[in-house]
Formats: C-alpha cells, structure tokens, sequence
C-alpha cells in the first residue's frame, strides 16, 4: 500500500529526530569522555608539576643548608685563626717583654759574671778551636777578660786540650745586644752567638708549647706532645 506523502514527511521527521537524538548522546558522550580525559591529563600535570616544584624548593633547601653549614664552618675557622693569632700575639709580647728586661742581667755584677763565664765556656766547647776570638760590648770588655780564665779552665777540664782566647778589643758588639758574647775562629770564618737575645730566642724555641700551656692550658685537639 503506498504511503501517502504526509506519512512519508511523518516518517522522514520520526527518522531525524531518532537521528539528532542519537547525535545529541553520541555528541554528549564525546564531551564527556573528553571532560574525563582532560581532568586525567590535568591531574597529571598539575601533580608532574607539584612534584617538580618539591623537587625545586628541596634542591633550594638542600642549597641553602649547605650555604648555612659552609657560613657556620667559615665564621668557626675564622674565630679560631683569630683566637690562634691573640694568643700568639700575647707570648710574642711576653717574649718582647723578656727581651727587654734582658738589660737587667747585666745590672747584677755578680750574676753577670758567672753568665758571662758560662757562655764562653759553652762557646769554645762548641768550636773546640786552638785560637779564638771574643767579641763583647765595649762596657763587658773588663769583665770578659776577668772572667775568660775561668771559662778557659771549665773548658780543659772538659775538653783536655788548650786554648788561646783574645778578646777584641777594636770590634764590639752593636747597641742593640744586650749582653753576653759572640766566639770566633779560624779569622772570623766560623763563629758562635752567644748573645743573651740568641739565648733567650733559642730556649724561647725549646719551651714555647710549655708557655702555651702554661697560659692557654693543654690544647685538646692535639694529639701528639713530642
């Protein structure tokens, strides 16, 4: 049986509405599937960069506890090498101090004297020459002579030999020696320094870790004493 043309229009209008309502949920289903898609994407990336930003912030921490710890390090060896150099500073002056007051030996006529014999003799056992010469202060020269016999006699009861000893009487020692003497032979070639700054320089040398203990008490870090 034909259809009429209003049926056919009845049918056709029935066919695009099951057609557009098919598209509109095939349409809804595609945004909603891309919704989806987009919120997991989003959320990838959103924690990809939350995790990059912790990962920035803990370099940045990690920085900035290395500076602190590297600051702290450089303000601690600076306050020790500052410490280190007061306290060297301070047996620098003590010495400077006993360098000075050096002057006073020389004031006590008898000491002076048994001094003087002492270092001449431990001059002529350190070059256990025949023929010597002795320098002084031209103040010391009268009492070096008086002295040099004695100091000759110590010095063959040890070394059981002789010794010519001349004290020069045309070179002294400069202003600047407080006392005590300098030993020559073989024509001024070899010479010993036996000066009351050479002695006090040298036993300063030899006991100087017992002045720092002394002063600053014994240091913890060291490990050694020898």
């Amino acid at each position: 049986m034909a259809l009429s043309d209003a049926d056919v229009q009845k049918q056709i209008k029935h066919m695009m509405a099951f057609i557009e309502q098919e598209a509109n949920e095939k349409a809804e289903e595609i945004d909603a599937k891309a919704e989806e898609e987009f919120n997991i994407e989003k959320g990838r990336l959103v924690q990809q960069q939350r995790v990059k930003i912790m990962e920035f912030y803990e370099r940045k921490e990690k920085q900035v506890e290395l500076q602190k710890k590297i600051q702290n390090s450089n303000l601690l060896n600076a306050a020790r090498l500052q410490v280190l150099k007061c306290r060297e500073d301070h047996v620098k002056n003590l010495l400077e101090e006993a360098t000075q007051r050096l002057g006073k030996i020389t004031q006590d006529k008898g000491k002076y004297k048994k001094v003087l014999e002492g270092l001449i003799a431990q001059g002529l056992l350190q070059l256990m020459e025949k023929e010597v010469v002795l320098k002084c202060r031209k103040e010391d020269s009268s009492l070096v002579k008086e002295v040099v016999p004695d100091a000759v006699k110590v010095y063959k009861d040890i070394a059981k030999q002789d010794v010519k000893v001349t004290v020069d009487e045309s070179d002294f020692l400069g202003s600047n020696v407080s006392g005590g003497i300098e030993v020559h032979a073989q024509k001024g070639k070899i010479k010993v320094v036996n000066t009351l700054e050479s002695r006090l320089e040298m036993i300063s040398q030899q006991i100087l870790p017992e002045i720092r203990t002394t002063l600053f008490g014994i240091n913890v870090n060291r490990k050694f004493m020898d």
